[in-house]
């Protein structure tokens, strides 16, 4: 095979949205991130019509969890510092979505396919869990800061409110909400709003 032919290949295949696992270089601008990464912006579009969840909602979820790293990790944990005993949990990929809940997704939507670092999959995922966390809980789909609570601590540990418990996570949430609208006013001013 041309060297030509393998380089159209591997640009084709990153441009769908596979294969570039990287973060995109300007985390803190959400124009220059639809710019970079096309296939983000209409991914993350096509979750927002399907589902109601704003792109810049989706972009600060995305950014809290992974950084847009599509195949984002928890750390390695470690016993008595250096014997590696597994994994925190079994986050993966851009949504950082467990596996019991990526199951559930896919069996929800029969998108039994549905990979977690694809984020075409990732956004779809985000969408069907912040609509269901409106629908079940009231929260509103462009409050990102709710969002993100009920995303992080599960819905039921959302309405027993656990989070009033950690007050480290309350203060993530807030900077999910403010890096939402600060997304929100960049997207207006690139017209990806």
């Amino acid at each position: 095979m041309s060297r030509l032919l393998k380089l159209a290949i591997v640009g084709l295949v990153a441009s769908c949205g596979g294969g570039n696992y990287s973060a995109p270089r300007q985390l803190d601008n959400a124009c220059a991130i639809v710019a970079e990464r096309p296939a983000y912006y209409r991914a993350m579009k096509a979750s927002e019509r399907k589902w109601g969840i704003p792109i810049h909602v989706q972009m600060a979820a995305i950014h809290q969890e992974s950084k847009f790293i599509g195949d984002a990790r928890t750390p390695h944990q470690y016993a008595l510092g250096v014997i590696p005993i597994g994994r925190q949990s079994s986050a993966y990929g851009y949504s950082q979505a467990l596996d019991g809940t990526w199951e559930e997704y896919q069996k929800e939507t029969g998108n039994r396919r549905a990979k977690r670092d694809n984020i075409r999959h990732a956004t779809d995922f985000m969408g069907w869990y912040m609509h269901n966390s409106s629908r079940r809980l009231g929260i509103s789909k462009w409050d990102a800061t709710g969002q993100y609570l009920a995303y992080h601590e599960g819905r039921s540990g959302f309405a027993r409110q656990s989070y009033l418990g950690k007050p480290w996570l309350v203060r993530v949430a807030n900077q999910v909400g403010q890096r939402a609208q600060m997304y929100r006013a960049q997207l207006v001013s690139c017209r990806k709003a």
